[in-house]
């Protein structure tokens, strides 16, 4: 069971790092920081807090708290990214630091307590909080896209008024067991 969750969480958090991707490559240059209101975020803050969330809670994972010292959070919210190649870049250094602490997971490492701010966590449930706080914003990158690019946007899933052919597409094949994100 051990490493069948772990597949799993792996194959989840690229999903998610591909729908975000998928996000960002579809919004104009200009789109990433823009800020709908005073409470808002921008896709490029998004981006920000995910890259620091990312580097401070997998770097070391199992050794050491997930806030780290040098995690500066505050600063994660401050609108100071001025390009989409460093948007990219953070996007990309924080997804490729929790895919190697994931790479380094084995089944025997499930059950040990791993900390978050002097909480502990079974590994299993830290990989879950992280999994749901990510898949949080992903969702918050998406519906900004959505709203950036409009009519223009391309769907990331079944798109619209496409869900008969979707199924009936499924149900034509042989019943399977994959993970869906196998067929993306």
């Amino acid at each position: 069971m051990e490493e069948n969750f772990l597949t799993s969480a792996r194959q989840l958090f690229g999903y998610y790092r591909e729908l975000g991707k998928k996000t960002l490559d579809q919004v104009p240059d200009e789109q990433l920081f823009w800020t709908p209101g005073s409470e808002g975020n921008s896709l490029a803050v998004i981006v920000k807090h995910l890259h620091g969330n990312m580097l401070s809670r997998w770097t070391d994972f199992l050794e050491s708290d997930g806030e780290k010292e040098w995690r500066e959070r505050d600063d994660e919210f401050v609108g100071d990214l001025d390009s989409r190649a460093e948007v990219e870049r953070l996007y990309a250094e924080g997804w490729d630091c929790v895919e190697k602490a994931l790479k380094g997971l084995e089944g025997k490492h499930v059950s040990q307590l791993v900390y978050i701010r002097n909480q502990g966590h079974t590994v299993m449930e830290a990989v879950q909080r992280q999994l749901g706080h990510y898949a949080y914003h992903i969702g918050q990158m998406v519906l900004l896209g959505k709203l950036l690019v409009g009519d223009n946007w391309t769907s990331l899933s079944i798109p619209r008024g496409e869900s008969k052919t979707f199924n009936a597409q499924k149900f034509s094949q042989e019943a399977s067991r994959k993970h869906f994100t196998e067929d993306n």
